[in-house]
């Protein structure tokens, strides 16, 4: 997989029939809350743009759970552009309940039969389910090994989804009445990583749960008789629910929802969290509230690190002519609290192409030329000026690159200082984000001869880095400074990938694997020892 991708974004709502009428659900009426659910989803866009689609609900109609979904953005796959196509739509699928996902592909191929929800069919109306995930499986190799060591087990796709899928029918095969808390135990003897999820059958039973160690965000409000949850508070607070109804899913914790009402169960113990510290720096919306942290709170925190870090090593004289510079969009609320703390101009000297997507869904040649749309320089901001420019982080550096050539070329700057607000990403990730080798990343190739835990770039390697991409200087934050922006210890997040500790088996392992494999690449390509090839960064050969 050599494309980075965001994570995914999941999604549900439900109509009770008891309680008072929530003044949130559609006019229409109970049968038409899945109309919300476009709405919901177009809030978790950012967590992915390949692909989307539902699963609703209905007793109403011969097809009790139906499902849509399509490649595309939510606007092109419910044409929320085009009034009539979007109403009959809605109108098609209309029920009392619905769950929807939206994709970046971290594991299988980008078609429409890659989308989620899955659909299974069966004659019996509980094992009749529809799901959707967010995460990775860390073991998802081994799993589909398992599987198709079986002669009689087919698999058509090359994605954990499907192995899911599988791993739930073999839960509930001999069920003859679903217990929805029993697939859910089941899941946990098998699965290793990342995985939220939200399900629905034909019986109408519906439930959303969190993976034990809370990888991923996912938070839930219940009002009157509609229940709804999501991978991020946005979703739910621009629905109309209150800020203080909503809450998060708390890990090895699932939410069972039907007519009879809504049950908490606790599925899995939990005694340690590892919740993903990119979704506060990049991933979230920075409205969000995720795990009761604010992200916008927390990346306003980088900038204040960011700040104090640039006071104690004092090497970049501020002076008048002295600029902060955010990379849009992610990285303004820490720009804008570094600058502040430093007493500077915080300004816009990048416009943003709004409609050019994400660099890093782009493989190859394409991530190059597209980040050269993504952003313009703007001169009369740039012209002259010393800027620091300030990113949210650096995993390939292809934007990077093109970044400062085109500032340089067409914003005629003094010279312009690089800070990160975010530690190196020295390794690959296994639980939803789609980096799985060493040899895509900026970093690694900085590195001695053996994966480094806690690893600290020194300033002569945070030198050369700079002169490799035409930076004056390059600062990175240190790991410690994660968890104080967000505001959790270090313990309950995960942190694999800028200190080499993965808070799995699998992930230790796929880790070993995929360093070894690295080494075995450039010893295969040049034949040089990880430390001569340090020597020659630094010799600037």
């Amino acid at each position: 997989m050599s494309e980075l991708h965001e994570e995914c974004g999941v999604a549900a709502i439900y109509h009770l029939s008891k309680g008072s009428q929530s003044p949130l659900c559609p006019p229409q009426g109970r049968e038409a809350v899945s109309v919300l659910m476009p709405r919901m989803l177009l809030d978790l866009q950012n967590r992915g743009q390949l692909a989307a689609g539902f699963t609703t609900y209905s007793p109403q109609r011969k097809q009790l759970i139906d499902t849509h979904k399509d490649i595309g953005t939510v606007s092109e796959v419910f044409h929320t552009a085009k009034k009539d196509k979007f109403l009959n739509l809605m109108q098609e699928y209309a029920g009392r309940a619905a769950i929807g996902h939206v994709r970046y592909a971290t594991c299988g191929r980008d078609d429409r039969s890659y989308a989620q929800p899955f659909e299974r069919h069966h004659i019996k109306k509980h094992k009749w389910f529809s799901f959707a995930f967010n995460g990775q499986l860390a073991n998802y190799g081994d799993l589909r090994e398992t599987l198709l060591n079986d002669s009689n087990t087919y698999l058509s796709r090359e994605t954990d989804t499907e192995v899911m899928m599988h791993y739930i029918c073999a839960a509930l095969s001999p069920q003859e009445e679903p217990d929805l808390l029993k697939v859910c135990r089941s899941l946990t003897q098998f699965f290793d990583g990342a995985y939220n999820i939200v399900f629905l059958n034909a019986l109408g039973d519906m439930f959303v749960a969190r993976d034990p160690l809370g990888f991923k965000p996912l938070c839930y409000a219940a009002e009157d008789s509609l229940f709804a949850a999501a991978s991020e508070s946005t979703a739910l607070f621009n629905l109309g629910f209150a800020a203080e109804s909503i809450k998060r899913v708390e890990p090895g914790q699932m939410i069972i929802v039907n007519d009879k009402g809504i049950r908490f169960e606790r599925f899995a113990e939990s005694p340690k969290t590892a919740h993903c510290f990119f979704e506060w720096i990049y991933f979230a919306n920075v409205a969000s509230t995720i795990d009761s942290k604010s992200v916008y709170l927390a990346r306003k925190n980088l900038g204040v690190e960011l700040a104090k870090q640039e006071r104690e090593l004092g090497d970049v004289e501020i002076d008048a002519d002295t600029i902060v510079v955010p990379v849009p969009d992610t990285s303004k609320a820490a720009a804008d609290s570094m600058a502040f703390s430093l007493g500077v101009p915080s300004l816009e000297g990048l416009m943003r192409n709004r409609y050019s997507g994400r660099t890093f869904i782009e493989g190859g040649d394409n991530r190059w030329k597209k980040a050269q749309t993504k952003y313009t320089p703007l001169r009369d901001v740039l012209e002259g000026k010393k800027v620091f420019l300030v990113e949210d982080s650096i995993v390939r550096s292809t934007t990077m690159r093109v970044l400062l050539q085109r500032i340089r070329e067409l914003g005629h700057t003094k010279e312009i200082h690089v800070r990160v607000a975010c530690p190196p990403i020295t390794g690959p990730c296994f639980y939803g984000i789609d980096m799985s080798t060493y040899s895509e990343l900026f970093v690694p190739q900085y590195m001695d001869d053996a994966p480094l835990e806690e690893w600290r770039v020194p300033r002569e390697i945070e030198n050369q880095m700079a002169k490799d991409l035409s930076a004056d200087s390059l600062r990175y934050l240190p790991v410690e400074s994660i968890s104080r922006a967000v505001g959790l210890p270090p313990d309950r997040l995960c942190q694999a990938c800028i200190t080499g500790k993965y808070p799995t088996l699998w992930g230790e392992k796929l880790s070993k694997e995929a360093f070894d494999e690295y080494q075995a690449e450039f010893t295969l390509t040049g034949g040089q020892t990880f430390e001569a090839q340090r020597l020659n960064i630094l010799g600037g050969r």
